[in-house]
């Protein structure tokens, strides 16, 4: 007989965790949890995400609810709970996990899995960091980790095939994950580097930005492939920085979604940057959008973040002067090729 697979709570409906229910749903007892009453209501009633994920239709297997404390009820004790919010929600979605646990209204799950890309803008926290801050003070805190790697929503919604990483400071983590979702048309890996893992899924939306400038000013692929490129190097130096093993970068959660978010027609952070590049207002483009594109939101914190370290990240610098309507386009990609001339590998701009 087939062992059952892992109860999977979901929380947040999005694209990327409705796309992530559905392909868990085929596994095993899978719950999507969202705040809005509305959105739940269309969900039951079309059977379909058509804000988030139009197209695809959700199984009937796959559990709908509204109460957080049925939701993490459903994951107690060796099931795994998804925090599938953006960055911005994070440190309040843990916070009320934290009081439902506290409460006694759920058990511990064996895992929490975290989608979010991006560093808090007010703390400049990692998203593992910003919910291991929530739940500390717990008498038993759950295992806490990362799911990355190059993941169109829609495209793990249809079946595609998708090569992901799980990464968490104990294994236990990702022997959880790879239960719960590992198998079909999905592969999970398993990292120990929490910190680089979660700093290439920040960084690369910031850079495909950046492509999307290029691609959208009619650069050409050479110009693209420089981005890439050069912007592997930023993110690994400041990954380095923080505390990251340097061959992280060259894995799924560095070069490949790198590669995937710059040169993607579903990435919404490139589609951001060729907006901008046709004149369109950072406002108008956000608002047209309909999603979070976190590259807007993460910029300013990385060059932050990069100048405490004392570390050069030129193309950060000039997503955020084009963001910060400090200059535009064509002057972004002017100051870039005006950089005085340097050794590719050369001190303070390798890893």
């Amino acid at each position: 007989m087939m062992k059952p697979g892992v109860p999977v709570c979901v929380l947040g409906a999005g694209a990327w965790g409705t796309a992530l229910a559905v392909h868990a749903a085929a596994r095993g007892p899978t719950l999507l949890w969202a705040r809005d009453a509305e959105l739940l209501a269309h969900l039951r009633m079309r059977g379909e995400n058509t804000r988030y994920l139009p197209g695809i239709e959700l199984p009937q297997a796959l559990r709908l609810e509204e109460s957080l404390a049925a939701a993490l009820r459903h994951a107690s004790g060796e099931g795994l709970v998804v925090l599938a919010v953006p960055v911005a929600g994070l440190r309040g979605l843990a916070a009320a996990l934290r009081a439902c646990w506290e409460r006694g209204d759920a058990q511990l799950p064996a895992a929490v899995l975290i989608l979010a890309k991006g560093f808090e803008q007010d703390s400049a926290a990692l998203p593992h960091e910003v919910v291991a801050q929530e739940l500390t003070g717990l008498a038993r805190a759950p295992v806490i980790g990362m799911l990355s790697g190059p993941s169109f929503a829609l495209e793990v919604a249809r079946g595609l095939p998708v090569a992901l990483v799980a990464a968490g400071a104990q294994p236990a983590l990702a022997r959880c994950a790879v239960r719960a979702l590992h198998g079909g048309a999905m592969r999970v890996y398993a990292s120990d580097d929490v910190v680089g893992v979660a700093v290439g899924g920040a960084v690369k939306n910031v850079l495909a930005i950046a492509c999307g400038v290029s691609d959208g000013l009619g650069q050409g692929a050479n110009a693209r492939a420089a981005l890439i490129t050069r912007g592997l190097a930023e993110m690994a130096r400041l990954g380095h920085a923080l505390g990251a093993r340097p061959e992280t970068f060259m894995g799924l959660s560095g070069m490949g979604d790198l590669v995937l978010t710059c040169t993607g027609e579903l990435s919404r952070n490139r589609r951001v940057g060729l907006q901008l590049a046709a004149g369109k207002s950072l406002q108008a483009v956000v608002r047209e959008l309909g999603h979070v594109a976190e590259g807007v939101y993460t910029a300013r914190t990385v060059l932050e973040l990069a100048g405490r370290q004392g570390l050069q990240m030129p193309i950060t610098e000039q997503v955020c002067a084009l963001l910060d309507r400090r200059t535009d386009a064509a002057g972004a990609l002017e100051a870039l090729l005006a950089r005085e001339p340097r050794a590719e590998s050369e001190t303070g701009d390798a890893p």
